[in-house]
């Protein structure tokens, strides 16, 4: 049968449904032009921190076609992970929300796999790759320009009906289908997000310097948290969740029904003192297949203690 692109993207999106993906979106493979000066100009300001690998691939980065040769199609996908409830009580050490259950890298490459195999058995043999936060891929980006969201203030895409509490994915591949409209931006005159970030890491709307967010200090830096940060944030031992937590637009977040995401009943049951005492062998077992284990044992100590001195 002659390839049909109006049927093949109808059956992306229902398949994209039927594992698990909340919305699924479909722009066209090209130089991403707008955002070459930006990025650029970003990394010059050195806003990535010690995230060198922010600097490799810059052209890749760009250019999905550069990362699947014959790439015409990228296939945005997005997978809610807001819990049933915060673990943490008032005053206790906080995790960010998207660490509460297993890796999301894990789950969602799963699914991808599945979805690959699912369209060359469909469609007939195609050239492809999926990318779960693992590869030069500006994925917020993509999901802007097929229509599942905008980027916000905070630099998170957002959904008019779900608010950010969600995980990108995306498939690249050489196969033509139609293509969805991106959407408008719904931030408007709104500054929650700016307003509440306790170590100023949205500089201006829409721009983030990396090296100031609590997630990039906790998580991707490996030295020592500078002082300068001393008693700024009280709570946050991996990620934060803040300028998520203000956004008007999370008031329509629902709750996730990925049963991978929900979080174990130690880790549910972790107090202050827990976590003050904890050791090698506890992190081991507690983290076990957890997005945690980036910031290693070592690193949640670092942060722990930091807050402890703040």
């Amino acid at each position: 049968m002659p390839f049909n692109k109006t049927k093949a993207t109808s059956f992306m999106k229902t398949k994209a449904k039927a594992l698990g993906f909340d919305y699924c979106g479909i722009s066209k493979a090209t130089f991403l032009e707008e955002q070459a000066p930006r990025l650029e100009n970003w990394l010059k300001a050195k806003a990535h921190g010690e995230m060198q690998w922010m600097e490799n691939h810059f052209d890749k980065r760009l250019d999905p076609r550069k990362l699947v040769p014959g790439a015409k199609s990228v296939v945005s996908l997005m997978l809610n992970y807001y819990p049933e409830k915060e673990i943490a009580k008032e005053g206790e050490y906080k995790i960010s929300r998207y660490a509460y259950g297993r890796d999301y890298h894990k789950v969602i490459k799963k699914k991808c796999k599945e979805f690959m195999q699912s369209i060359a058995t469909e469609v007939g043999e195609i050239q492809g790759r999926a990318f779960v936060d693992s590869a030069p891929v500006m994925d917020k980006v993509w999901a802007e320009k097929s229509g599942i969201g905008w980027i916000g203030k905070n630099s998170n895409l957002i959904n008019k009906g779900s608010g950010s509490y969600f995980f990108i994915a995306e498939l690249i591949i050489d196969l033509e289908l139609d293509y969805d409209a991106p959407t408008g931006d719904y931030c408007g005159t709104c500054t929650k997000c700016i307003d509440a970030c306790p170590t100023d890491a949205i500089e201006s709307p829409y721009v983030v310097n990396g090296s100031k967010c609590i997630s990039y200090l906790t998580i991707e830096l490996k030295d020592k948290i500078p002082e300068e940060f001393k008693g700024m944030y009280s709570d946050w031992i991996y990620g934060c969740d803040i300028c998520q937590e203000v956004c008007p637009w999370n008031r329509f977040s629902s709750p996730h029904n990925t049963k991978d995401f929900s979080p174990g009943k130690d880790l549910k049951n972790m107090s202050n003192k827990d976590w003050e005492e904890i050791t090698e062998e506890v992190f081991e077992e507690l983290f076990k297949g957890s997005a945690v284990k980036r910031t290693r044992f070592e690193g949640l100590q670092r942060n722990i203690s930091f807050l402890k001195k703040a």
